[in-house]
């Protein structure tokens, strides 16, 4: 498989990310596409992989037409049954060997290397998930609607609602409450209509926001986020009551809650071996041959 192509693609809820690497293991590129959550569509999904893949071509000098005899290894969220997965294998793409997993398990994959362990990704959305002695235990991770406990989904949407308490008179005025409102010109029905309009990227955009006055001491702010770690805190509990021998927190919003995080979860983060798209790049290497697929 010498010259095969590699290319990992981490298919996330804000972008996706792609890398290639020969078969000789060299970084040939990197680059991004657009949101590539499976629930967005399987379109939307397969177009912004192939931008990622071919940004990542073009930043290694390589020809788009390269694609072609690559294996690719897809890390996608969303990616919960065969019904999504084949529909988006189903869409047009230049990929000849595809295999095609969760985001969280090409997390855990480059992470650990294949070695008993836990990953919590906290982002746009959230998941955890442990492999111990060959078994897989999935924890969240079941979108954005019932799912996504401490992510920037949440942390915007539990602001949101409480910023709105502090206007109905059902909680103190904070500053944050304040900032959040003046966004809606303190008019309720301006922020329904946005909400309704809203993806959870959007949400998840305040979640900086709101983490920058917890830190400085805002009722509201402290409230949010005690509550975002205490969901962390549930799924990794879940994860380590599972056999996991450590964690390893991810994703943007990982690091920033991690001081909110209980002790007893805190000492049990360990560092990663390597990122999602390494994990995505060993699962490249177990990639099949597609039979029929549709070429753009």
């Amino acid at each position: 498989m010498a010259d095969t192509l590699f290319i990992g693609i981490d298919g996330g809820g804000t972008h996706c990310r792609a890398r290639i690497r020969d078969g000789g293991g060299r970084l040939v590129g990197e680059g991004t596409g657009g949101p590539a959550n499976l629930r967005l569509g399987p379109a939307v999904a397969m177009a912004a992989i192939v931008d990622a893949a071919r940004a990542a071509a073009k930043a290694g000098g390589l020809d788009e037409g390269e694609l072609g005899r690559a294996s690719v290894g897809l890390g996608m969220a969303g990616a919960i049954d065969d019904a999504r997965n084949g529909a988006l294998l189903a869409q047009p793409h230049p990929f000849p060997r595809v295999a095609i997993d969760t985001d969280a398990y090409i997390a855990w994959l480059g992470a650990f290397a294949g070695s008993d362990g836990a990953i919590l990704i906290i982002g746009t959305g959230s998941a955890g998930l442990a492999v111990v002695q060959g078994q897989r235990f999935n924890v969240g991770g079941w979108g954005n609607v019932i799912s996504d406990d401490a992510s920037g989904n949440e942390i915007g949407r539990h602001a949101i609602r409480r910023a709105l308490w502090a206007h109905d008179g059902m909680a103190p005025m904070t500053r944050l409450a304040q900032q959040i409102l003046d966004r809606f010109d303190h008019e309720p029905p301006k922020a329904v209509t946005w909400a309704d309009q809203a993806r959870p990227t959007d949400f998840a955009q305040l979640a900086p926001l709101v983490l920058d006055y917890a830190g400085q001491g805002d009722a509201m702010g402290v409230a949010v986020i005690e509550h975002a770690a205490e969901g962390a805190a549930r799924i990794a509990d879940r994860l380590l009551a599972a056999g996991a021998p450590g964690i390893c927190l991810l994703g943007g919003l990982g690091e920033p809650l991690r001081p909110w995080l209980p002790r007893r979860i805190q000492e049990k983060l360990v560092k990663p071996k390597g990122d999602a798209m390494e994990g995505a790049l060993l699962l490249a290497r177990e990639a099949r041959p597609l039979m029929q697929r549709a070429v753009p």
